[in-house]
């Protein structure tokens, strides 16, 4: 008996082919309004890096950089300000909600969009983001 293992080969490279060619959007959860909570002081100098990916768009990376010693709401205000910096004003509306919360929401007609925290330097500091 002869099995011929090129088939199930195949087809497991014809999915790794369309997830690698699939935009991270599609593959993400999308929403409309996302909040990012933070929680614990910074313990180190570091860097966040976040992505937000409209639905039909290009990923926009979005780096935060936060000292050592920084406070939980301080980050808060950090993360604010670098979204603010680095978003398009005309999509996007940031915020901070009780002091230790971020929130981003999509303007008028933008898309829904996924935001994902990609990696982070920062000691004692950890994120949760959530779809609202």
């Amino acid at each position: 008996m002869h099995t011929d293992y090129r088939r199930p080969f195949a087809s497991i490279l014809f999915l790794i082919a369309l997830y690698l060619l699939t935009p991270a959007a599609a593959l993400a959860d999308t929403s409309n309004k996302w909040r990012i909570k933070v929680n614990g002081g910074a313990n180190s100098d570091g860097e966040m890096i976040f992505h937000v990916t409209p639905k039909n768009g290009e990923t926009t990376v979005v780096r935060v950089t936060v000292k050592d010693g920084t406070g939980e709401n301080r980050v808060a205000k950090t993360i604010r300000d670098a979204f603010e910096v680095q978003l398009p004003r005309d999509l996007y509306h940031i915020e901070v909600d009780d002091g230790e919360q971020v929130l981003v929401k999509k303007k008028g007609g933008a898309d829904n969009f996924a935001l994902t925290l990609e990696s982070s330097t920062v000691k004692h500091t950890s994120i949760k983001i959530g779809k609202e």
